[in-house]
């Protein structure tokens, strides 16, 4: 029988000029990036991410 996967979420603030080095930071983290929106100004994104949610 297949269990199905559960998530955890985590919504982060993105500066233009760091966007790389954040989300490197999270990816070695062990999370996804989902998607990427507009934030508040336009100096700021914010991303969306995803991990499995670990058991226990």
């Amino acid at each position: 029988m297949s269990t199905m996967t559960r998530w955890e979420y985590l919504t982060v603030p993105l500066l233009i000029h760091a966007t790389k080095q954040i989300l490197d930071n999270y990816g070695e983290e062990g999370w996804e990036l989902v998607q990427v929106v507009p934030g508040p100004n336009p100096e700021n994104l914010v991303a969306y991410l995803k991990r499995p949610l670990s058991e226990g």
